[in-house]
């Protein structure tokens, strides 16, 4: 159960510090995809296989993002809401989201030709991005009630009554996140190249 200090005006209380984390993820994961999605349509342009790594390499280290967004935001749910999950149009549209990549990472492991896993998945990347940001975000704004913040009937975060100390480590913690995000990616780009580097020097 939830205790709220009277005297705090945001309803949210001490678990609004999940504010850094939570929120930040999910900003890394839609920042990743985006890249993912750029990426793919150069190299169905290009044929470069240089794009088609970033492309996959940042959708999985997105959907590691979106992993953890899910689960912080359920433990926020149950001492904000009282529940693990609810029946909400913001939560549903994410884990869709989530579900939708997850596919995406299956199918470029079923298929063995690097050329057609790299088009195929190029195809699904463009189609899945604006997907995700039909459930993940358009769909819930529409919603005519919702319990997420932002979503339907509820207001955004921007019109709480949120102190300057939690303003000052939100906006560093975006920018942290997504550039932690893009490192981890950056990191399995070049174990990727090291991987090709090596397997060519076999040949």
């Amino acid at each position: 159960m939830l205790f709220i200090n009277p005297n705090n005006l945001l309803f949210l209380d001490e678990t609004v510090r999940n504010l850094n984390f939570h929120v930040p993820m999910w900003f890394t994961m839609i920042s990743l995809l985006f890249i993912s999605c750029i990426n793919s349509i150069l190299y169905l342009r290009t044929n470069k296989i240089k794009y088609d790594i970033i492309a996959s390499r940042s959708a999985e280290v997105a959907v590691l993002f979106g992993l953890m967004g899910l689960a912080t935001g359920s433990f926020w749910a149950r001492f904000s809401w009282g529940d693990w999950w609810t029946d909400d149009y913001k939560l549903n549209g994410a884990a869709i989201g989530e579900l939708m990549y997850l596919a995406y990472l299956i199918l470029r492991n079923s298929v063995e030709d690097p050329g057609k896993r790299a088009r195929l998945s190029s195809v699904y990347s463009i189609m899945a991005f604006p997907l995700f940001l039909v459930f993940a975000w358009i769909l819930p704004k529409m919603a005519a009630n919702s319990m997420h913040p932002g979503s339907g009937d509820t207001v955004g975060f921007n019109q709480y009554p949120l102190n300057n100390n939690l303003r000052m480590t939100f906006y560093p913690a975006v920018l942290g996140w997504i550039l932690m995000g893009w490192w981890i990616t950056s990191l399995q780009i070049r174990n990727k190249y090291i991987t090709l580097k090596l397997e060519s020097d076999e040949d």
